[in-house]
């Protein structure tokens, strides 16, 4: 299994000085540009918001940004991830890039993900069946259910794609459900997709932390 950091209690300021210690090294190592993929959802923007004020910040320059996985819906829709993505880091300076099933991204620096309480990650719902050794880094696919608040066909990026980083990060929002959903997966007490990347994170020697 992974090698697993969890970290309780930390606020979005607190997971936000974090990330700017883990971007500022990235920089310091690379020699030109470097990426990352961020989640989408209701938790990781209270943590960019605090990223975008931290002064001198982090090294937004040389950072290429993409979601872990958008709806289907133009990047003016409240429902798109890219849209808010690009509207909170508007003049950080950043570039930031929509999924594309014809421009896969390259590897990443940082993977940072959110989960959902049915242990999916990016867009990989259990019923979609993730595998660790999918062909293809970005897949089109249909949520079953759709999500009521937002019912939308999706673009993801897959197991191989998000683990072709040199680290994990994984911020569940307090979220006391979502908790023993990622325990149960760590144990080996689940194969849901949280609990594939994981095991192929482990098996890949890449580090993840999980703030929960």
């Amino acid at each position: 299994m992974s090698r697993v950091e969890i970290v309780e209690g930390a606020d979005a300021q607190a997971i936000a000085e974090w990330l700017d210690d883990r971007l500022s090294a990235a920089n310091y190592h690379c020699e030109d540009q470097f990426a990352l993929t961020i989640p989408g959802g209701s938790t990781p923007f209270p943590i960019l918001e605090a990223l975008t004020r931290f002064d001198p910040g982090p090294p937004w320059s040389v950072m290429r940004i993409w979601p872990n996985d958008d709806r289907i819906v133009g990047e003016d829709h409240a429902a798109s991830n890219i849209g808010r993505i690009r509207s909170v880091l508007k003049y950080a300076g950043a570039e930031i890039n929509a999924l594309s099933q014809s421009a896969p991204p390259p590897a990443f620096a940082l993977t940072w993900l959110g989960m959902g309480a049915d242990g999916h990650v990016a867009s990989l719902f259990p019923n979609t069946d993730p595998q660790i050794d999918d062909p293809l880094p970005v897949r089109r696919l249909t949520p079953d259910p759709l999500p009521p608040e937002a019912p939308f066909d999706r673009i993801t990026l897959t197991i191989p794609a998000l683990l072709d980083t040199e680290r994990v990060v994984l911020t569940l929002g307090g979220s006391a459900k979502k908790r023993a959903v990622f325990e149960a997966a760590l144990a080996g007490g689940n194969d849901l997709p949280v609990a594939r990347l994981l095991r192929e994170a482990g098996r890949r020697g890449i580090p993840v932390t999980c703030f929960t």
